[in-house]
């Protein structure tokens, strides 16, 4: 029962900074796990304390069942971050399905706890708000054949080769990556029916060889100041490491401005 998930489960944290002014929270693509953005504490100033979530049905919770649909795994990340985003200052990064996951936490809270992030970073996200979500919501993954899956996730990188070519290890990736998806496609956000829901800074980043992204609705969900970055690389350029010292000071250099 999700009351009972603790901290360590849900949340890893490597580099601890108890002293930290402000906590960013990151959440994983589709598929993904933690060993690469929760590795950012090392990277990121003294000042900020990462944490990243981890999803059902992998790593440490290999055997709990995958979420149902969007709004579990929005319940289940504010219930066991609650009382850490209450006590200081947070900020949000999402790549890709986390992008989506990390915009709708953001607006539970708002709306449930008047909470919001300082600072909300997307990566390789279309706007919630816009219509080029529809076409990916209309895939139904369970038609999908697993050699298809594979393919695609191979050209769209971000898993080693070593990994998809052992069998076990490939199905239970693929079954993860469609389980998430089908989560990803229980997401709905209406802009129309509401205010503009936020006040923070928001910037979106992606690759330049990635497929477009519709971005231009992520202005219309804040009050703050909205950028775009362009960076070389296609979906999973955030994996390059020249591209990762550009996020990780950058995202620092926006924390240690918000004027915390």
């Amino acid at each position: 029962f999700v009351f009972f998930l603790g901290m360590e489960k849900l949340i890893v944290c490597i580099h601890k900074r108890p002293n930290a002014l402000c906590r960013l929270i990151c959440f994983p693509w589709a598929g993904g796990g933690t060993s690469q953005l929760s590795q950012w504490g090392k990277q990121l100033s003294n000042s900020i304390e990462v944490l990243c979530v981890r999803y059902p049905g992998r790593e440490t919770r290999f055997n709990d069942p995958f979420a149902k649909d969007m709004t579990t795994m929005v319940n289940e990340v504010t219930s066991v971050l609650l009382k850490e985003l209450q006590e200081r200052p947070f900020a949000f990064f999402g790549h890709s399905f986390g992008s989506y996951l990390s915009f709708a936490v953001a607006l539970h809270l708002k709306e449930k706890y008047g909470l919001e992030p300082v600072h909300l970073f997307v990566s390789g996200a279309h706007a919630p708000n816009s219509e080029a979500i529809l076409p990916i919501k209309s895939i139904s993954t369970s038609d999908i054949k697993d050699e298809e899956l594979t393919e695609y996730l191979q050209t769209l990188g971000g898993t080693s080769s070593e990994l998809l070519n052992n069998k076990e290890i490939r199905e239970h990736l693929l079954l993860t990556f469609k389980e998430d998806m089908r989560v990803f496609q229980t997401f709905s956000f209406e802009k129309a029916e509401m205010d503009i829901p936020f006040s923070c800074d928001i910037t979106c980043f992606n690759g330049g060889d990635d497929k477009p992204y519709d971005l231009q609705g992520w202005q219309e969900l804040t009050n703050g100041d909205t950028s775009y970055y362009e960076l070389p690389g296609g979906h999973f350029y955030l994996l390059e490491p020249s591209n990762e010292i550009f996020l990780t000071k950058h995202i620092t250099r926006c924390l240690e401005n918000a004027g915390l």
